[in-house]
């Protein structure tokens, strides 16, 4: 198979869907690399760490969408690169498209077929593709909220770890999964009083079992998170359904009950976000202000330490992205039905659920879909 993978022109998007470890596996299994010059160099991989192992480095994304039959990215293709997909090409990717009707339209248009990164699964009901970006963007998310917090950014001017005879920030956490455990190690390593929310009692107790006391646990209901919001410095929305829209947990009028300067973060803004106020932002210009409280709403979080992000996505879809080369997807999709649930369009059908309802978009059974 002719894989191919682009250069990222989402803004500020630093990271590479192929590391030159997983072109050398491709390769070694007899495949051919196509690379677009300076693909790689965001996350610190010049042409020559593909070029030296074999692949071919070429000028432009246009001739690796014209002659791949695999594209491999990050981030969901931009405008101008849907309109160079096609029926019959495999796109590997994240493509989040419930919040997302153009991109939707776009790729059902082409007739391309979408396997998206974040509705693969595994055999614990994981999510394995999106697991290590949620780990990074869960690590990140209480460093750009403390940086948010400072008051030269718009913040309380508040300390995440206090000082001796101030008490620290208190940060609430909205959801207890892989975005908002690593949240919360690193809010707790900061010194912050956290509280963390989900609507699982086993995941409370294993929070609870796993910090030893250092954070507070509690169910999540609307009555809970309107009591903790007028004492939150910080609140990160860590929240997810797989590949449906993100519920709105904090409406805007409720802003009225936080402190002026508090801080909310985002995470869940590459599925619409979790906030009624949020609206996606750039690491070039990743906050803004609503009645006083400042959103922190970066929809490619992992984008800003693009080398830790690119080797850990790497490792997490290589062996997937060489079971599509080695078999086809179809047969790859047949022998593997973790991979199938990562089907999200084909030959002009929409093949997953959650973006069908979240979209109004007849849904056609992603095993129906193979045999097209």
């Amino acid at each position: 198979m002719l894989i191919g993978c682009v250069r990222e022109i989402k803004p500020q998007e630093f990271r590479v869907g192929l590391t030159p470890n997983a072109a050398l596996e491709a390769i070694h299994r007899g495949h051919q690399v196509m690379i677009e010059a300076g693909a790689g160099a965001g996350a610190g991989f010049d042409d020559t760490a593909y070029s030296a192992i074999g692949a071919q480095v070429v000028d432009t994304a246009e001739e690796i969408f014209a002659r791949a039959e695999m594209i491999v990215k990050v981030k969901e293709p931009q405008a101008s690169e849907r309109k160079q997909l096609r029926a019959g090409q495999v796109l590997f990717t994240y493509l989040h498209l419930a919040p997302d009707p153009a991109q939707t339209r776009d790729l059902l248009d082409s007739g391309v077929t979408a396997i998206a990164y974040e509705t693969v699964t595994d055999r614990n009901g994981g999510l394995p593709l999106l697991a290590p970006m949620s780990e990074v963007a869960g690590r990140l998310a209480p460093q750009a909220g403390s940086w948010a917090l400072q008051k030269a950014n718009g913040g309380r001017g508040v300390l995440m770890g206090g000082v001796p005879g101030v008490r620290p920030a208190n940060v609430i956490i909205i959801g207890g999964g892989v975005v908002g455990t690593a949240a919360a190690r690193v809010a707790v390593g900061m010194g912050a009083n956290v509280t963390i929310l989900d609507r699982s009692i086993p995941r409370l107790s294993y929070l609870d079992d796993i910090f030893h006391g250092r954070l507070t646990t509690q169910f999540s209901d609307a009555a809970a998170i309107e009591d903790l919001l007028a004492r939150a410095d910080m609140v990160i929305g860590a929240v997810l359904i797989p590949g449906a829209a993100a519920p709105k947990l904090i409406r805007r009028d409720q802003l009225a009950s936080m402190q002026p300067g508090a801080v909310l973060v985002d995470v869940a803004i590459d599925q619409g976000g979790c906030f009624e106020t949020s609206r996606t932002t750039t690491h070039a210009n990743p906050i803004y202000d609503v009645d006083g409280i400042v959103h922190y709403c970066v929809a490619n979080m992992p984008g800003a330490v693009a080398r830790t992000s690119t080797i850990a996505l790497g490792n997490a879809t290589m062996p997937y992205m060489l079971a599509l080369a080695d078999k086809g997807w179809r047969k790859a999709c047949e022998d593997d039905p973790h991979l199938l649930e990562g089907l999200n369009t084909h030959a002009g059908h929409l093949t997953y659920y959650a973006v069908g309802k979240a979209l109004e978009i007849d849904v056609m059974s992603p095993s129906l879909a193979l045999k097209l």
